[in-house]
């Protein structure tokens, strides 16, 4: 007898969260442990400080998600485990896929093995049910910058990618340059609203090229700027900064939806949250005439449900993974390339 659910494990960095998904993707719980207070004196995610936070609290967070959802560790009911396998970091990635795989030993389920990022691009519609496609999602995290043709689940191609640093490793460096600390990137985001955006001038490389990006000149100009001028206002520093690259990363997105003809614009992944992004995305889109798919800053940040629902797919369209499966810190997410 099935339930029409799955449980959904996440541990592919520094949130370790567990969530129970329906076939038609509502989302019955999300419980998300987060470990910013374990490497804010660090300035950044130590790998094995994550690894061994992951192992204490993982088994409390699944049952949490199991509880929430009218389930329990003896009484699951659930029809499979949906897990992170990569990409990410190795040692929170095999306490998460360990995790799955026992408990699907345990109960005689199958097991879901997920790319963090696919993940990233079911977020929007756990909150969008209806979304239409074809659509451009703009996958924008810690480690990717990527634009995404999305026709349909598990039917994506890539358009653009940055070529150096992604947008929100950009903003973690400007923020740690600033002393601003972590997370560095909703800091500098809060410190922008107050600053006026052109009081430097600073620039949008390939702005007119294509659709791949580059952010590290931008990193530096930013330092170069603040060396020349130590009495620049760190509010005008942190609002030019994002000015520029909320630019790059508008004008490149509108132009992969005028490629593909999207009928809709979606946004993924940790910087998705940034206020200035959601605005001009939204703003752009409306000018359009097409619709724009904010997922809600808990879809934005790391979170089981996505994983749930990218699980889901794979249950449905593929079948299920075997439970040899290796966690692959590097794996990259089946998607055809522009020529």
């Amino acid at each position: 007898m099935t339930t029409g659910r799955i449980l959904a494990i996440e541990s592919s960095c520094d949130e370790t969260a567990a969530a129970v998904v329906t076939r038609d993707l509502r989302v019955l719980s999300s419980v998300v442990s987060s470990q910013i207070a374990l490497h804010e004196s660090f300035g950044g995610v130590v790998p094995e400080i994550a690894g061994r936070a992951h192992l204490e609290v993982m088994e409390p967070v699944i049952e949490a998600a199991l509880r929430e959802a009218g389930g329990s560790i003896t009484e699951p009911g659930v029809d499979a485990v949906a897990v992170t396998a990569g990409p990410g970091l190795i040692g929170s990635l095999l306490v998460g896929l360990s995790s799955a795989k026992a408990l699907c030993l345990a109960w005689g389920l199958p097991l879901l093995a997920v790319n963090h990022m696919e993940g990233h691009l079911f977020a929007a519609q756990l909150e969008v049910p209806d979304l239409a496609f074809p659509a451009v999602t703009l996958l924008v995290s810690g480690g990717h910058t990527e634009f995404i043709e999305v026709r349909g689940p598990g039917q994506y191609r890539l358009l653009g990618a940055t070529i150096d640093d992604a947008a929100g490793e950009a903003y973690d460096k400007v923020a740690r340059y600033l002393g601003l600390g972590y997370p560095g990137g909703p800091a500098l985001d809060r410190l922008a609203q107050l600053g006026n955006p052109k009081a430097i001038s600073l620039p949008r490389a390939m702005k007119n090229e294509g659709l791949d990006v580059s952010f590290s000149g931008l990193k530096s100009a930013v330092i170069r700027a603040v060396d020349g001028d130590p009495s620049l206002a760190i509010e005008d520093i942190a609002a030019s900064f994002q000015a520029a690259a909320v630019d790059v990363l508008v004008i490149k997105a509108m132009r992969a939806v005028d490629l593909v003809g999207a009928r809709t614009l979606v946004l993924g992944g940790g910087v998705a949250a940034n206020s200035e992004l959601r605005r001009r995305c939204a703003e752009e889109a409306h000018a359009a005439g097409i619709a724009c798919a904010l997922p809600s800053m808990a879809m934005c940040t790391d979170n089981a449900a996505m994983i749930g629902a990218a699980g889901w797919h794979q249950f449905l369209s593929v079948g299920p993974s075997s439970l040899r499966m290796a966690a692959n810190p590097s794996w990259q997410l089946d998607m055809e390339r522009d020529a």
